[in-house]
């Protein structure tokens, strides 16, 4: 069985997120506007991975998330552990946004 997407539904909310990211960016300062920027940029990057109908974005997101987590658990600092804790909390909130539809069939089952 095929998984369909609402794809126009799902990149409709990535770039209304970006949008309203890019309308704090400016104001923002410090950890939060770093947050913002790494927000745009990994939307962008999953938006982008969007376009090709062959890529399982769901999977390519769950990898850098595994990427990520193998970083953190060999990080001894805290200056090099918030900026990956942010990175996977977005991307968290991206693979939400993107594979909720996948996630929603799988729990029927």
């Amino acid at each position: 069985m095929v998984l369909q997407f609402d794809i126009m539904g799902t990149e409709q909310i990535l770039l209304d997120e970006i949008q309203e990211s890019k309308r704090w960016v400016d104001t923002a300062e410090g950890v939060y506007k770093r947050d913002l920027i790494a927000r745009i940029e990994l939307i962008n990057w999953v938006l982008d991975k969007m376009k090709k109908p062959d890529n399982n974005i769901c999977k390519m997101i769950e990898s850098r998330m595994d990427e990520i987590i193998i970083r953190i658990k060999k990080t001894d600092s805290i200056f090099e552990l918030d900026p990956l804790d942010s990175e996977l909390r977005i991307l968290n909130w991206i693979l939400y946004q993107v594979c909720s539809n996948e996630i929603k069939w799988f729990e029927r089952i």
